[in-house]
C-alpha cells in the first residue's frame, strides 16, 4: 500500500494530502469506490451535503471495517443553508448522515456574497468547533475579499480554502494570499475535469517518469504543498491516482507545468457570481 503524506493545519491538526472526491457518487457505486480507495491507501474522503451522498459514504466507510480514527472526512454546508441557526441544523443532518461523532473538517461550500450570510454561518462553525463536534473549520471557493471580511468580523481564520485548481487554472494570486494567512489550499477538479489527460506537455513529462498524465498532475499539486482530491469511480484509476509518492518532478518539469496556467482555465462557477448555487 502506498504511503500517504500529510499537511499540517494552523490549528494543530493534520490532513492527508491526497483524498478522494465523491461528487456524483451515490449509493449504487459508493461501496465499491470506497473499498477500492481504502485498498489503495486513501484515508481522506471529501463529500458535501449538496452531493446528496453523505449517508452513502458514511455507510460504506462503516461497512469497510476501517477504524474511524484512521479516517479523515470532510463535508460542506450547502449554499441554501447559510445563517447561524440553519447551519447548526444542517450540521446535525450531516452528522446523522455520516454516522460519526466528530467531523474532521467542515467547509462553507460557497461564499454566496450576494445572497448568503457567510459571517454568521462561520460563527456557527466556530461554536461547533468549540463544542468539540468539528476538529477543523474552513471554507471553499472563497476569494480574498470574502476571506478578509470573514476574518475581520469573526476574529478566526479558516484553516483551509478548497478552490478550483488545476495546471490550466492555477489561481496563483489567491494562493499567495492564502499562504500569507497560513490558510492551506485544497484543490478541487485537480485534473481540470480531465483536460490534463490529453495535454501534450503533461503526456511528455509522464513518459519521462513512466507515469500517467494524471499522476504527474497530482504530483505537481503535492510538490506545490497543496491538498488534492482527485475523483474517479474507476478502481484502476483510483489506485493509480494514489501511486504518486514514489517519484518526484524535477524543477524543469514543474516549471513547464506552471506555464500551462490560463486566465480562461476555470471550468466551474465563479464564486463572485454564484447566487444560483442554492442547493
Amino acid at each position: 500500500m502506498t504511503q500517504q503524506s500529510f499537511i499540517e493545519l494552523s490549528d494543530g491538526n493534520r490532513i492527508p494530502q491526497v483524498g478522494l472526491g465523491t461528487w456524483k457518487l451515490d449509493g449504487a457505486n459508493m461501496q465499491g469506490v470506497v473499498d477500492a480507495a481504502l485498498a489503495a491507501g486513501y484515508r481522506h474522503f471529501d463529500t458535501a451535503y449538496a452531493y446528496r451522498n453523505e449517508a452513502a459514504l458514511g455507510a460504506a466507510l462503516k461497512a469497510s471495517g476501517v477504524a474511524a480514527d484512521e479516517l479523515f472526512i470532510t463535508s460542506k454546508l450547502p449554499s441554501g443553508r447559510h445563517g447561524y441557526d440553519s447551519t447548526l441544523q444542517t450540521f446535525d443532518e450531516t452528522m446523522a448522515n455520516l454516522g460519526v461523532d466528530v467531523l474532521d473538517l467542515y467547509l462553507i461550500h460557497w461564499p454566496m456574497p450576494q445572497t448568503g450570510n457567510f459571517v454568521d454561518t462561520f460563527k456557527a462553525f466556530i461554536k461547533l468547533k468549540e463544542e468539540g463536534r468539528i476538529r477543523s473549520i474552513g471554507v471553499s471557493n472563497f476569494h480574498k475579499a470574502h476571506l478578509e471580511k470573514l476574518i475581520a468580523e469573526t476574529g478566526v481564520t479558516p484553516v483551509v480554502d478548497q478552490i478550483e485548481l488545476s495546471p490550466m487554472f492555477q489561481q496563483k494570486d489567491l494562493r499567495g494570499f492564502l499562504d500569507g494567512q497560513n490558510i492551506r489550499t485544497e484543490s478541487w477538479s485537480p485534473l481540470g475535469t480531465g483536460e490534463v489527460l490529453d495535454n501534450g506537455v503533461l503526456k511528455a513529462i509522464a513518459g519521462k517518469y513512466g507515469k500517467s498524465a494524471a499522476q504527474v498532475t497530482i504530483r505537481w499539486h503535492i510538490q506545490n504543498g497543496l491538498i488534492v482530491i482527485p475523483k474517479s469511480s474507476n478502481p484502476d484509476r483510483i489506485k493509480q491516482n494514489f501511486e504518486v509518492f514514489d517519484f518526484e518532478l524535477d524543477a524543469d518539469d514543474m516549471a513547464k507545468i506552471d506555464a500551462l496556467d490560463s486566465a480562461s482555465g476555470r471550468t466551474g462557477a465563479n464564486p463572485d457570481n454564484s447566487e444560483f448555487l442554492q442547493v
